[in-house]
């Protein structure tokens, strides 16, 4: 199940922590939200170090669809009736930021990185689509309207995004990466103030940025009522037709469509972590039926972590620790996203004024009835009979027959047959699950 990005990328070595360590900022967490996060500091003039629980890039990135976009799906009439007009133009902007710097900094570096178009499909609905380029009119982004779209099945046209990108995930950690203090295989285990301990030592900063995909402390902050986890899936393809552009559906489970060199990358078959979806089977069904002549050459999944109003959660953790800040609830548009937090994060450390900081605050309103939804859903799998539990907040765990994983379905955590930890919250391994 390795990714064609890990299968066909290179990424430095950095050992373990041992003894102790010193930096302005730590960042825990080395995923493209925690990679940039301190390449933007350190181009700041701040000294950096990153603690990473495994390897650079062994989460949610190195599963990623690698899209460089504004276009997160049709969410911007949402945002517009849900946020407001304010609120939705300032989430546009700030990814459009994050793609353009982030498309300014892969063009310098030896990554595969291309310009190309985005386009949001509709499969037989062209209302959903009208709708979205009405709100997009309102914000005074430019987007058009589009039919005859070259994908395999009909479909009752698009919406495009011009000029957004694409780039080779791996390749880009690993130009970025050569310059930084990291240490792999190194998780913290707690943290006193804004001081991490580790295995095998400690350190000590004046400031900690947790971007550990999902945030590691347990009960501070409340993201565990605030967010839940996705699991998508990825088929390389090999052997069929060129197609221009980057395309995703706009209808649930529909399907996402990119060129990466000779491959075509085949997304889709998402679900609610620890719940059942079409999965990979549901991808090799449709390449069957359009594609019956192409090679299956890679298989791989991810896991997002999504926010209750669909806006990621980006500033101070918790009103209690101070000098701690997250990065987290990207709801699958992690690399765009993660550029924007890093310049977000930069400003608020560095205490400039940012005009993104409060639009994503973690401590923002969020409506009582999605967290009580939320927690209500989280509740029917804590209350569940089952002798194999999560060491998170105790929920029962599901089995996942396709990946053959231990999943839980209240917080997302991960777990192979014999019990060790794939997916966080989850602080630890179980040899044993209670």
């Amino acid at each position: 199940m390795k990714s064609l990005w890990m299968d066909t990328g290179h990424l430095p070595y950095f050992p373990p922590l041992w003894g102790e360590a010193k930096a302005d900022v730590l960042v825990i967490g080395a995923g493209m939200a925690g990679i940039l996060c301190a390449w933007t500091l350190q181009q700041a003039g701040l000294s950096c170090v990153v603690a990473e629980a495994a390897t650079i890039a062994s989460g949610a990135t190195g599963g990623t669809s690698a899209k460089i976009t504004a276009q997160h799906g049709l969410i911007y009439h949402t945002l517009l009736q849900t946020q407001g007009k304010a609120r939705a133009k300032g989430y546009l902007e700030a990814n459009r930021m994050g793609l353009e710097a982030l498309s300014a900094l892969a063009a310098s570096l030896d990554c595969d990185f291309q310009r190309e178009d985005h386009i949001v499909y509709s499969l037989t609905d062209s209302t959903v689509l009208q709708r979205e380029l009405s709100a997009l009119e309102i914000l005074g982004y430019p987007a058009e309207l589009v039919t005859g779209l070259p994908l395999p099945m009909p479909t009752a046209g698009g919406i495009r995004f011009p000029n957004q990108a694409r780039f080779h995930p791996i390749q880009f950690l690993n130009a970025i990466a050569q310059d930084l203090t990291i240490f792999e295989n190194t998780p913290v285990r707690r943290l006193s103030g804004t001081t991490a301990f580790t295995d095998h030592g400690r350190i000590q900063a004046k400031y900690v940025i947790a971007a550990t995909h999902f945030p590691f402390l347990r009960l501070a902050g409340g993201y565990f009522l605030k967010q839940y986890q996705q699991r998508s899936y990825v088929i390389a393809l090999k052997g069929t037709p060129r197609l221009d552009g980057m395309y995703l559906g706009a209808q649930p489970n529909s399907l996402s469509f990119r060129m990466q060199g000779d491959f075509l990358l085949l997304g889709g078959g998402g679900h609610r972590t620890g719940q059942q979806g079409g999965g990979w089977a549901e991808l090799e069904r449709f390449a069957g039926t359009h594609y019956p002549h192409a090679e299956i050459t890679h298989r791989w999944a991810a896991q997002d972590c999504m926010s209750l109003d669909q806006m990621p959660y980006i500033g101070p953790y918790s009103h209690r620790m101070p000098g701690v800040y997250v990065a987290t609830g990207f709801n699958k548009w992690g690399m765009t996203t993660a550029m924007a937090a890093a310049r977000i994060l930069r400003d608020q450390i560095l205490g400039r004024e940012n005009p993104y900081g409060q639009l994503f605050s973690p401590s923002r309103h969020m409506p009582p009835s999605r967290a009580m939804a939320n927690a209500g859903e989280a509740a029917k799998d804590f209350f569940a009979l089952s002798p194999k539990r999560c060491p998170h907040l105790g929920c029962a765990l599901r089995w996942n027959p396709q990946e053959h994983s231990w999943d839980c379905p209240c917080h997302g955590s991960r777990f192979s047959e014999t019990g060790k930890l794939l997916d966080n919250p989850a602080p630890r391994s179980r040899k044993e699950f209670r």
